[in-house]
């Protein structure tokens, strides 16, 4: 490969680096939110960091420790999978669809 191909290879993949590492600092501090039975719910940045957990207090007055269990972690599991469906765009929007991604 000619050296003045593999000099633009080169640039072009540090670019997409530093696209990608500003998306990524970007989304890191974008809040990411889930509700689930009316009465639950969870903020997570994308950094994965808790923001916010709020429990309806109507939850907290019965005896619904194991349903309450159940909606927090389901909370969670929904804002996670926002972060990462938020990751994959970011990487495909830098790398175009690129296989492994940076």
């Amino acid at each position: 490969m000619p050296q003045r191909k593999m000099q633009s290879l080169m640039a072009q993949a540090q670019k997409m680096q530093r696209q990608l590492k500003t998306k990524m600092e970007e989304l890191a501090i974008q809040e990411f939110e889930a509700t689930k039975g009316g009465g639950v719910k969870v903020v997570l940045y994308g950094d994965r960091s808790v923001v916010e957990i709020d429990i309806n207090e109507d939850l907290l007055e019965k005896d619904n420790k194991e349903m309450v269990e159940t909606m927090l972690i389901l909370a969670f599991n929904e804002c996670l999978e926002k972060i990462k469906e938020a990751e994959e765009k970011i990487n495909i929007e830098v790398t175009g669809g690129l296989p492994g991604g940076f």
